[in-house]
């Protein structure tokens, strides 16, 4: 990959840190957007951002996508060559309860990159879709092709949003646009809303932990679990790799970027439980709860990575029990925990 301009928005949450990281170190010039709100601890994204300042080749912009002039600014004045579309609302269960921010981050914020890009036209934008999009497909592992008309949540809808309008944008004005169904991200700085930090913070407040499958082992829930380094090589790799307009075809596609290879929920938290025993030097079990699956939940998800695996090479190299280990070693060091 030639040494580009690229601009990372959410470049403060946990993909697009680590992400921003690899990229700085190639010897790219990474200009990060992040608004840092509240949705979960700011303490965490200001410490990912102070991980990223020490590099002579970032520049941090504190914005909002939704908000167009301020977007428009940067990509007039940074010039960006790439853009990677990582700022969104996350979380399915959260667009229950707070719908309109979906819009304006989701939809809002994402139309406002696709302007800017028209504007200024870019060799490449990717940006963050979700495996959500798949909805309660029950055709598993989730290919590219399979169809996802049917979101059981906003934030899917919001997801599959950007992937059309992304698709119109790449036919109206040739811009080579690549969306990345992510699949269950986990490491260190991760996300404090997702289940396994929640769980090892609820073990450390001496709360039981809420397992949402019933109590049903035999029809566990399943989840595609990726560790974030992994992931940062698949996008890394895909920078280089627009779609092509040649032929008429447009210029735009789609990738799951998972693991392929998932993982019963009681098992992963077992894993978790033997990894925290060994970062703590002793015994570690959860209480547990056991209910009914949430509304927007979904019984399986995992990926599909052929398609990914054919144009980059992409595989994930960290197993299950080595990414956790880094995450609890983090944790117990990052929360000061014995």
């Amino acid at each position: 990959m030639n040494n580009e301009n690229i601009l990372i928005t959410g470049v403060a949450g946990f993909i697009g840190s680590f992400l921003a990281k690899r990229l700085l170190e190639s010897g790219n010039v990474v200009i990060g957007v992040d608004n840092l709100n509240d949705y979960y601890d700011t303490n965490l994204k200001e410490s990912r951002l102070n991980n990223l300042q020490t590099y002579d080749n970032f520049k941090f912009i504190k914005s909002d996508i939704s908000k167009k002039e301020i977007i428009l600014d940067v990509f007039k004045n940074e010039k960006p060559t790439v853009v990677i579309n990582l700022a969104a609302q996350a979380g399915v269960r959260y667009s229950i309860v707070n719908p309109d921010v979906y819009m304006e981050s989701n939809v809002q914020g994402f139309f406002n990159i696709l302007e800017a890009c028209r504007k200024y036209p870019v060799k490449h934008l990717i940006y963050a879709s979700s495996s959500s999009v798949y909805g309660n497909n029950k055709n598993v592992p989730f290919k590219e092709e399979d169809r996802v008309d049917y979101p059981v949540s906003l934030y899917a809808a919001s997801k599959k949003t950007n992937e059309m309008m992304a698709y119109t944008y790449s036919h109206l004005y040739n811009i080579p646009t690549t969306g990345l169904r992510f699949f269950t991200v986990y490491g260190p700085m991760g996300r404090p809303d997702m289940a396994y930090f929640g769980f090892t913070d609820k073990f450390f407040n001496n709360e039981p932990i809420a397992i949402y499958n019933n109590g049903d082992f035999e029809n566990d829930l399943y989840r595609d679990f990726t560790y974030v380094d992994d992931i940062v090589e698949g996008v890394s790799r895909l920078i280089s790799l627009p779609p092509s307009s040649e032929d008429g075809n447009v210029p735009s596609t789609i990738f799951n970027i998972g693991n392929n290879n998932p993982v019963k929920l009681m098992d992963f938290i077992s894993t978790l439980e033997n990894a925290l025993s060994k970062s703590l030097n002793r015994e570690v079990t959860f209480q547990k709860v056991f209910e009914p699956m949430k509304p927007g939940d979904v019984p399986a998800t995992y990926a599909s990575i052929e398609k990914l695996n054919k144009i980059t090479g992409f595989k994930p190299q960290t197993p299950l029990e080595k990414g956790l280990q880094k995450f609890t070693d983090w944790y117990v060091d990052y929360y000061k925990k014995k």
